[in-house]
């Protein structure tokens, strides 16, 4: 049954010299320990567990051909012959488990956090403090042979192949686009000479390194910048890059300044597929899907559809490297479902820190979180069923453990509840069905609709117990915080209290920005349609506009608000490094209206008074949204008592974290 269902995805792939055992590629995503040579035993470990997982083909994080490519002073560097040892425990330890990997050489151009960076012409990135230096044409000559050069030493290095970064906005694109390149020279100027380079290297390594090595090239399929390539020029590179002698190409969707988000959870599943479908239309080599495609349903669908022969996966891989194995075992619905938060993963690579996954915090730490079977099992409770206990419970049931979960709602998933209903995070519906099914698979005793005294868990003769009870919204004080016109975010969020036409939202982090796209968004079931995302964020894949852009179009607004925080910093300003800009700019669009540095003087049938400096105004609303921050519930909790534990927002209540509450649980549960 499941070979039919998913038989496309799980057939060969033909590249005439070798054969890839199913159409999954595992995507580039650098972790940062490709920038160690003692991180090296941690990444073949972390890439070995997705080769033991299934995955047809892996790519490595970006590995930089000179010092000037340098995306950061000192990062992955593979130019010398003396890297080849290391590189190797990476190689052997996927081979030994039946996969293949590639390496992905990749310049970062105008990217680079240093001051010596170069692109093709002397124009500073909106995203980098950095202006680079134009490259002269014998600097673009060596580069082309740098690339080639760690091509060969990659070969020499045991790996299958190389995928050479062509998109994202990185050097070879920046060739690539009229917004950055102004160059007079053989490299500049017609579309023609624009795609010179990126040409010449592919023509280079495959002439360096033989036939029999897979040459992946990254196309930007769509560039998502003023000025960007149109898509006639993507479809003459693209030939032009097989005749030189790429094996496939994968496709890059735009760049890293982009107006357009391409790749977080509000983004609708294979939102970009038309783009590749296009390119597969021109060449007769393999062309491989990416972004957003998390599901194996989604990924059978594109291949059955003909729009590409293969899909790219990165982050996938990250929450559940046995993604291919649990698809081909009929067991789709027990994958820990990427959510696209980006949390754990590129906003800890933008920050230098090493990747991870919300969802699943043994990615990246495979030799250091262990969750080994225990030889002494206990009785273990754990009372709290958000995304905190449910961690710890299904880890510690792994391990061999008797487990019981409390939890005094009647369903699973906590806070996960609230979040699944607001616009583009449907996606943690995902994540509740995971931890349900886990909860089964691994055996644990669950008692929804129970509350639990201490007295109880110490007459059930419990070993450990886990407190994991979350939190309860804090009530600011302000006068006639009582009023009728004011509501709770759990209210609102759990359908529980109807919304006027004008609403204040006080408190502008995390859940006052969930609260405000919500209410902000006319109702609908299931994800934002394709056609309507892409009219309100203005992209066009149909017609021939440069970087494939037209105007944005959003939706009239369902709600007039007014989102509001004390602090004097901009609102948004602590959000996630790489969606963040995505939340503030939605709001933007439905023109909530952003007040920072207010003091809140009081609520009553006007409205909400507030003073920002020495100016007073009332907002005249029909209801007040607390957002005001949330207090630990730990009432259940004994302090010495050394086998009660405390997780979650039970623990710290500053700001709701998910990544921290699932790592917690895990940790603690890989310990007792």
């Amino acid at each position: 049954m499941t070979a039919n269902r998913y038989s496309n995805l799980l057939s060969p792939l033909d590249l005439g010299h070798t054969q890839i055992k199913n159409r999954v590629i595992m995507g580039s995503m650098h972790t940062g320990l490709e920038d160690r040579f003692w991180q090296f035993p941690k990444l073949a470990a972390y890439f070995a567990e997705r080769a033991r997982g299934g995955v047809g083909l892996i790519v490595t994080g970006g590995f930089n051909p000179n010092k000037k490519a340098w995306f950061y002073p000192f990062a992955g560097l593979f130019n010398s012959r003396f890297d080849v040892r290391n590189h190797r425990k990476v190689t052997d330890a996927v081979h030994q488990e039946g996969g293949k990997i590639a390496l992905q050489i990749l310049h970062a151009g105008r990217y680079s956090y240093h001051p010596f960076s170069r692109s093709a012409s002397a124009i500073k990135s909106p995203i980098n403090p950095f202006k680079p230096k134009a490259m002269s044409t014998k600097e673009v000559e060596q580069t082309v042979k740098d690339f080639a050069h760690t091509a060969l030493l990659a070969k020499k290095a045991g790996y299958d192949g190389v995928e050479i970064m062509g998109s994202e906005g990185y050097l070879i694109n920046q060739f690539t686009a009229p917004c950055t390149n102004k160059r007079t020279d053989k490299y500049g100027g017609s579309a023609e000479n624009r795609r010179r380079f990126p040409v010449e290297i592919v023509r280079e390594v495959r002439k360096q390194c033989g036939d029999d090595f897979i040459v992946m090239f990254r196309i930007s399929v769509v560039d998502l910048v003023p000025d960007g390539a149109t898509r006639e020029e993507v479809l003459a590179l693209a030939k032009e890059v097989e005749a030189a002698g790429a094996s496939l190409l994968n496709s890059g969707i735009g760049w890293h300044e982009a107006r357009v988000p391409t790749i977080v959870t509000s983004v609708p599943r294979a939102a970009f597929v038309e783009a590749t479908r296009q390119v597969k239309e021109v060449v007769s080599i393999p062309v491989v899907a990416s972004n957003r495609i998390n599901d194996p349903d989604v990924a059978e669908a594109i291949l059955v559809a003909g729009q590409a022969d293969a899909v790219s996966m990165a982050r996938p891989l990250l929450a559940d490297p046995d993604f291919v194995k649990k698809t081909e075992q009929g067991k789709a619905d027990e994958i820990n479902t990427c959510i696209a938060c980006n949390q754990a993963c590129l906003d800890h690579t933008f920050q230098l820190k090493r990747a991870s996954c919300l969802v699943n915090p043994r990615a990246c730490h495979e030799t250091e979180l262990l969750y080994l079977k225990t030889a002494k099992p206990k009785k273990i409770a754990v009372v709290g069923a958000g995304p905190a206990g449910l961690s710890c419970a299904t880890v510690a049931a792994e391990r061999g453990h008797a487990v019981t979960l409390f939890d005094q709602a009647g369903e699973i998933g906590g806070q996960f509840n609230m979040a699944k209903v607001v616009p583009g995070k449907e996606e943690f519906h995902n994540t509740i069905r995971y931890f349900s099914k886990k909860l089964e698979t691994t055996g644990v005793t669950t008692k929804l609709n129970t509350r639990v005294e201490i007295a109880d868990l110490e007459a059930a003769g419990f070993d450990e117990i886990v407190i994991a009870t979350g939190v309860l919204p804090r009530t600011p004080d302000i006068p006639g915080v009582d009023h009728p016109k004011v509501l709770s975010y759990v209210d609102v969020l759990r359908g529980k209290a109807k919304v006027g036409e004008k609403v204040a939202v006080i408190g502008a982090g995390g859940i006052g920005f969930d609260v405000s796209e919500f209410l902000a968004e006319h109702p609908r079931e299931g994800e934002q349609p394709l056609p309507e995302w892409m009219k309100e964020w203005g992209v066009d894949m149909a017609g021939d506009t440069a970087g494939g852009l037209v105007e944005p179009a959003p939706e009239k607004p369902a709600r007039q608000i007014t989102l509001l925080q004390r602090k004097p910093t901009p609102l948004g300003k602590d959000l996630g490094k790489t969606s963040g800009w995505v939340h503030r700019a939605t709001l933007k669009s439905r023109n909530v209206e952003m007040l920072k540095n207010c003091s809140y003087e009081k609520i009553d049938d006007a409205g909400l008074h507030i003073k920002i400096g020495e100016e007073s105004r009332v907002l005249d609303v029909d209801n007040v949204i607390l957002c005001a921050g949330q207090e630990s519930l730990r009432e259940l909790y004994k302090e010495d008592s050394s086998n009660f534990h405390l997780i979650g927002g039970a623990d710290l209540a500053a700001e709701l974290d998910a990544k921290r509450a699932i790592k917690q649980g895990a940790e603690v549960a890989a310990k007792l």
